[in-house]
């Protein structure tokens, strides 16, 4: 979770550098954030099928 937060707060403050320089953000597209959620996604969904399935 810590990691989280601090990936979070340099992202804000980044965007906040990138902001007063009136740099354009590198961002990816919609897509490709789509993309990093799903893998997010799928790396939590993995132990959770595991955890299930030894409990039956």
């Amino acid at each position: 979770m810590w990691a989280m937060f601090l990936a979070l707060a340099a992202g804000v403050v980044i965007g906040v550098i990138f902001q007063a320089l009136r740099i354009p953000s590198p961002a990816p597209p919609f897509l490709g954030l789509i993309g990093l959620l799903g893998m997010f996604l799928g790396q939590r969904l993995i132990p959770w099928i595991k955890l299930w399935f030894s409990h039956n």
